[in-house]
């Protein structure tokens, strides 16, 4: 089988249920940013550090591939099965951040993105999960997206950035504190 099909060279693609839509559409800017998200998840399961994360990590990325199939069907006529989150896809991320948290100094400022490359990395992750979840907001207003997609992408946001200071933490690495200038 080819990879490259040559329908997609006018500018649309199929959703799942056949519908054809512009690749500008909404619906496609939502699943392609979760895939980016995925991308980086990768990247982020890929650092050293996260040696013992990795299982969960890639668990994320299962979860996002979920999501990323929920935003690819169109609402109206896909009958195919797809996967779907769970209230227990979001409850794990929280016993995630409140275990690192138990083991992190208390957050009194804000925290600058950085501090080492692995560190950056996951600040990146967030801040395209976080892109993810408006557009996946937008698209909400005027089609059917499962509130628990919103939601797991706003709880993934806050583990990502728990997660960077984990990682800042088990690296030794320093994280910057942001100082307004007034």
């Amino acid at each position: 089988m080819k990879i490259y099909t040559k329908t997609g060279d006018q500018g649309l693609t199929s959703l799942i249920g056949g519908t054809r839509v512009p690749k500008s559409s909404l619906r496609i800017d939502c699943y392609g940013t979760v895939d980016e998200l995925n991308a980086y998840i990768g990247l982020l399961r890929d650092q050293d550090v996260n040696g013992s994360r990795r299982g969960l990590l890639k668990e994320i990325q299962d979860r996002l591939f979920t999501i990323g199939a929920s935003l690819a069907s169109d609402p109206e006529k896909s009958k195919m099965k797809i996967p779907d989150l769970h209230a227990e896809d979001v409850a794990l991320l929280e016993q995630e951040m409140d275990r690192m948290n138990a083991t992190l100094p208390e957050l009194r400022e804000f925290i600058l993105p950085g501090g080492h490359p692995s560190v950056s990395v996951a600040h990146v992750a967030r801040c395209v999960c976080r892109r993810a979840e408006r557009l996946v907001i937008h698209l909400r207003e005027g089609s059917f997206v499962a509130d628990l997609v919103v939601v797991y992408l706003n709880r993934l946001s806050d583990y990502l950035f728990v997660l960077g200071r984990q990682m800042a933490h088990d690296l030794g690495a320093e994280e910057v504190t942001w100082k307004p200038r007034l």
